[in-house]
């Protein structure tokens, strides 16, 4: 399989949430761990599925919602900071990689809309 950068870095950001969660289970939350866990592991399932999109349109429309669910994934991570499920530490890092991802898409997203138009 060739070398995808979205692709490796949603799979690896949705194993690291998966671990998350299960820290999460051990600290009794149950409620915000479960939403991060399915916005978290939804980023790479639609990218995944944009790779078999259909069409250009196709495609930026389930980047699109992998943008939003990596934007909903960032506000739980806020959240769980400012309630202290977990640390600053932790926090800045799961951000980080989820601020990468966000970045990633947009970009692509943006690429994707300009080839369109030339189209």
């Amino acid at each position: 399989m060739n070398e995808n950068i979205v692709r490796d870095k949603s799979f690896k950001f949705a194993v690291r949430i998966v671990n998350f969660y299960k820290l999460l289970i051990e600290r009794k939350e149950y409620v915000m761990s479960k939403q991060i866990l399915r916005s978290g592991t939804s980023i790479g399932a639609n990218i995944r599925e944009a790779q078999n999109a259909q069409s250009n349109a196709d495609f930026i429309h389930k980047l699109s919602i992998a943008q939003k669910e990596t934007d909903e994934t960032l506000y739980w991570l806020e959240l769980l900071k400012e309630t202290e499920y977990i640390s600053e530490t932790e926090f800045d890092s799961l951000s980080d990689d989820c601020t990468e991802l966000l970045k990633l898409l947009r970009s692509i997203i943006i690429t994707s809309k300009n080839k369109s138009k030339k189209l």
